[in-house]
């Protein structure tokens, strides 16, 4: 199988493989993972030797750090710079949170922003409820799934259509055998956003999980995003989400983009 920075090459001849490589590398640590050679080789589909070089590179560089006695490993410092770059002194960050409080407290639960990356949503912000007895355990770097979250469903919803049929196109192959059954979720989300404005997932992510999200649009580089509010299907069971999260949402999206696009504002006065 051809990794991802392989495939890119082939197609762009100013695309630099060995710096995708040693990116794809870092893609692959979930929260708290340590990983041998041998895991990073089966998640990027590379050879083990290219992974003992970047892995080498790496850790010289600090972007990872080794255990010396298991030989796996984990991000080092370096990373934190990285992301500290992409979402420090981001002006969206500071106008969504205080809405993004206000939903988490009153459902209970948590509400997060998100971008896609690949063909997963990663976490930008993260509120959890003042008075909320179960949280998702995801934080600010989490990634999730795009096809099978509410999140990314309404990141593909927001999508104009030829980009939305390329990103199905890739769920499709990246899924395969199992993308009939994760295609039916998607297709329903993309009716419930044209009907309300907003995608549900309904244990679909996880069980007993529920959430609901919204498309959200940020002005330059920030670009499109996803708005989600999701926990204990106990909590949020999918008639709340329904009648009274999703519109949440809804409300919360129309106030942070007219705070983030000032001109919107004045075309409507």
């Amino acid at each position: 199988m051809q990794g991802k920075a392989a495939r890119k090459s082939n197609e762009d001849r100013r695309f630099v493989t060995a710096l995708a490589r040693g990116l794809d590398v870092l893609r692959v640590f979930g929260p708290g993972e340590s990983l041998a050679n041998r895991e990073i080789a089966a998640r990027t589909s590379l050879p083990r030797p290219t992974i003992s070089r970047l892995t080498y590179t790496l850790t010289k560089l600090g972007y990872l750090t080794q255990d010396p006695l298991t030989e796996s490993y984990r991000p080092g410092s370096a990373v934190l710079s990285l992301g500290y770059g992409a979402v420090a002194g981001t002006d969206f960050r500071t106008v969504a949170r205080p809405h993004m409080q206000r939903i988490a407290d009153l459902a209970r639960s948590s509400c997060a922003l998100g971008q896609c990356h690949g063909l997963e949503m990663i976490y930008l912000e993260n509120c959890r409820g003042n008075d909320a007895p179960f949280t998702l355990g995801l934080d600010v770097g989490s990634r999730i799934p795009l096809a099978g979250t509410a999140m990314g469903r309404a990141y593909l919803a927001g999508l104009d259509p030829v980009q939305r049929a390329e990103m199905l196109k890739r769920l499709a192959r990246q899924h395969g055998p199992a993308w009939k059954d994760i295609q039916r979720g998607v297709e329903r989300a993309l009716r419930d956003y044209a009907r309300h404005g907003f995608a549900l997932s309904i244990a679909d992510w996880a069980p007993e999980i529920n959430a609901v999200a919204v498309p959200i649009l940020f002005p330059g580089g920030a670009g499109l995003m996803a708005l989600n509010c999701g926990g204990a299907a106990s909590i949020l069971p999918e008639a709340r989400l329904r009648k009274e999260i999703g519109p949440l949402l809804l409300e919360a999206k129309r106030q942070v983009e007219l705070a983030a696009h000032p001109q919107l504002e004045a075309r409507r006065a």
